[in-house]
């Protein structure tokens, strides 16, 4: 099991596929699911789905558990509130940045 990282550069880079974006919502949605499952809902082959569930679990966004011969991914939202931190920490400093500049240039008026 991939733990989360601080750097969000592979959650974002995961998270740059529509179908991997699918999956997390499917997962959101409805809890945990099978690489079968999904392929039934894709036009990709099963093989296809696994290499983004594999992507996905490599950044940290998925757990899989095998169960019998079946291996079932569920969300893990720890790496997505992580990123989610991540921007909104760079967001305020732009705001700050900009708050700044807005404050100087009234200044000079």
């Amino acid at each position: 099991m991939t733990e989360p990282s601080d750097h969000p550069g592979r959650v974002f880079a995961a998270l740059g596929d529509p179908t991997r974006v699918q999956i997390i919502d499917w997962l959101n949605e409805g809890g945990p699911g099978t690489a079968t499952e999904f392929a039934a809902r894709l036009p990709i082959s099963r093989q296809a789905v696994t290499r983004h569930l594999k992507d996905l679990e490599s950044a940290g966004l998925i757990a899989g558990s095998k169960r019998g011969r079946e291996v079932r991914y569920e969300l893990r939202p720890q790496a997505l509130t992580l990123s989610a931190t991540w921007l909104q920490q760079r967001a305020n400093r732009w705001e700050q940045t900009l708050q700044r500049l807005a404050n100087h240039l009234a200044e000079e008026r």
